[in-house]
């Protein structure tokens, strides 16, 4: 990240973004619970990371390799009070999902990666249906 950024301390709710994205390569998405990070590449090229807020305890955010299954710029929770989640991706069929949304620097969400509004919308441009999520840690 220092050879993208530089040095950087990333607070919550936020992110940085590289001021150019290759054009060519795939995309894929790393998703860090023990540091509540998330980090975009295309290609080997580090693009974006965020500071988020995965799952509080006794909900789960799932370890493992996922691809993204859905995208929508703007969806609504069937199981958590129709709460809003902007920039929609979901990756498994309970529900869980990347999206825009509070990030109060630890994990409180009921299983999805919330993630700073602006860099959730950011990652929507440069994903499709298909794109590999790697939750680790």
């Amino acid at each position: 990240m220092v050879a993208t950024f530089g040095k950087v301390g990333l607070n919550p709710g936020q992110y940085v973004w590289a001021s150019s994205v290759p054009s060519d390569g795939d995309t894929r998405v790393v998703i860090d619970r023990l540091t509540q990070m998330a980090y975009v590449y295309r290609a080997d090229a580090l693009v974006g990371a965020a500071r988020v807020s995965t799952a509080k305890q006794g909900h789960i955010t799932p370890l493992g390799e996922w691809k993204i299954l859905e995208k929508r710029p703007f969806y609504r929770s069937k199981k958590y009070d129709n709460a809003p989640m902007p920039w929609m991706e979901r990756i498994d069929e309970y529900g869980i999902a990347m999206h825009g949304g509070a990030n109060p620097g630890y994990p409180a969400s009921h299983g999805c990666i919330r993630m700073p509004m602006k860099f959730a919308e950011k990652l929507y441009g440069v994903t499709k249906v298909g794109t590999p999520v790697i939750i680790e840690g």
